[in-house]
């Protein structure tokens, strides 16, 4: 029977905002499912607290520092290969549903004159997916695309205008009957203009189930179901806007300390409007329901997935990988967005339900191991039955922890992630180059250490501070500390994987052996 993998991704999804990582009061029920069936990764993080950045780690299996896509707007280089590449090697369909942050290397394409008909060019500008539906979820009528199947989808139903996203599904009503927007946050209260049935997640998950629907038993195939929630705007169509008030809201994590002789550059992003608003209360009590209302949704949509899966006797041979791009301040730290490297932005969900029968032992288990994003292409390519490309993947396989493989080597000491924020409002305040907009973490079991290109290192004690309110990044106390952390983040930079284009077995057959065979004899007498 034919491996099947389903690599399903929310956008902007915090992990604890589910009840399986502990939210008391948003029943996450299917997505507990995939847990129970499944390993929950409890110290799973990204590689960037970004959109693009981040899921470019996801689809190469390598780190900001390696595959260079350090913004949104940033193209993978040609010659770095997504999932779609190795698994494509291996005979499989890798379908792209939803959201992806692709960008095309426009100007690479021109000079190697790959022409608009050809499927190398193809997949060149799709990242290795084919686009069976694509929805990236911002269209503004600026940038909304012609082709946009979601408008025409909208269109079809009857709603009017000329960008139907921006006039429906990122509008409401207000209680005078007046069309508003869900840009400003003050209309999250409000369900959207669009009905649950033709919401962005609703339609997102019926073109999965056409895509499924249209599958053969010996078909080989990788779904990536990307929705593009609980991403901002901050809307969701009824009943989902009226599940949750501010009772089921978390207490903001923030201290006054923070703001006191704090660092630059998280001085710079608790000054942004964004940062400024979700540091109220009002703004708090009207957004965060309705972002959980927008997980409710998704995950009463993934019981869907997964009741279609079981009606075609899939679920035994189906990959399921649950993860997100990255998390969301929602206040916490004074903070609006993600960017910076607190736990609530760069640490993510991640669970891994492996159908073989030697994963069998650890159903329904938490692994406190520290995971990363980088892991999913190999764990996908190993399910699949390729071999991990030694000389470009650097992350790890994460079937050893499902099937109970003994394996010390790909125990991690400490989790890395990195940022670019040259495209964000703190470059123009902070009055800095864009090539010193750099940030890099570094984190172990105690203790999670920020480098700055321009300023001053930030330090925060995990076991005797969790929260991360006190920065210890100028403390002469912990100079020692930081030293070593600093070394750890140059020691992991100098390993990076940067010889791809050599076959990582063959090192090992050079030397002189191997001239002298060739008749190349150097410094003989």
């Amino acid at each position: 029977m034919p491996k099947n993998i389903l690599f399903i991704m929310c956008d902007q999804l915090r992990a604890d905002y589910l009840s399986c990582y502990g939210h008391p009061f948003i029943n996450t029920r299917n997505i507990d499912k995939i847990a129970d069936m499944g390993v929950l990764f409890n110290h799973a993080y990204c590689q960037a607290p970004l959109c693009g950045p981040s899921r470019a780690s996801f689809y190469s299996g390598r780190y900001l520092a390696s595959h260079g896509a350090l913004a949104n707007a940033d193209p993978l280089k040609l010659g770095e290969l997504s999932l779609g590449d190795y698994l494509s090697e291996l005979k499989y369909r890798t379908v792209l549903v939803g959201k992806s942050e692709v960008r095309i290397n426009q100007d690479a394409l021109k000079r190697i004159h790959i022409e608009n008909s050809l499927d190398m060019r193809k997949s060149f500008v799709q990242g290795g997916f084919e686009y069976f539906d694509r929805l990236e979820g911002i269209y503004t009528n600026q940038i909304v695309p012609d082709d946009l199947a979601y408008s025409d989808y909208l269109l079809s139903k009857g709603y009017e205008g000329k960008n139907p996203w921006e006039n429906w599904a990122n509008s409401a009503f207000d209680e005078h009957g007046k069309k508003v927007s869900g840009w400003q946050m003050r209309n999250s209260n409000l369900p959207s203009a669009v009905p649950e049935e033709h919401s962005e997640t609703a339609y997102t998950t019926d073109r999965a189930l056409e895509f499924l629907s249209a599958v053969g038993k010996e078909d080989q195939w990788c779904l990536h179901l990307s929705y593009i929630k609980p991403h901002w705007p901050y809307l969701v169509p009824s009943p989902y806007h009226s599940y949750y008030s501010k009772e089921h809201i978390l207490p903001a994590v923030r201290n006054s300390v923070e703001k006191k002789n704090s660092h630059p550059v998280l001085k710079a992003f608790q000054d942004e409007l964004y940062s400024q608003n979700f540091s109220r209360d009002e703004v708090r009590e009207r957004v965060i329901p309705t972002y959980m209302g927008l997980i409710k949704q998704v995950d009463d949509h993934l019981g869907r997935i997964l009741d279609k899966l079981k009606s075609m006797d899939l679920l035994d041979s189906t990959l399921i990988i649950f993860t997100s791009d990255h998390g969301d301040y929602l206040g916490d730290h004074w903070l609006g967005e993600k960017d910076l490297f607190h736990e609530p932005s760069v640490r993510i969900p991640m669970i891994v339900y492996d159908p073989d029968t030697r994963a069998n032992n650890s159903r329904g288990s938490l692994n406190e191991e520290f995971v990363e994003s980088v892991d999913i292409l190999p764990t996908i390519v190993q399910f699949a039955g390729g071999q991990v490309c030694k000389q470009r993947v650097e992350g790890n396989s994460l079937l050893s922890f499902t099937r109970g493989i003994d394996t010390p080597d790909q125990i991690r000491e400490y989790t890395l992630s990195q940022i670019d924020y040259s495209d964000r409002g703190p470059r123009v305040s902070l009055n800095i180059h864009p090539y010193d907009c750099r940030a890099h973490m570094i984190r172990n079991k105690e203790w999670k250490y920020i480098l700055h290109e321009k300023f001053r290192p930030q330090l925060y004690n995990m076991k005797h501070d969790p929260e991360e309110f006190i920065d210890l990044g100028d403390s002469p106390e912990y100079a020692s500390v930081r030293d070593e952390m600093h070394e750890k983040i140059f020691s992991w930079f100098r390993k990076r994987l940067i010889r791809t284009e050599m076959d990582y077995d063959s090192l090992f057959e050079m030397g002189v052996e191997r001239d002298e065979k060739m008749g190349i004899l150097i410094g003989h007498w």
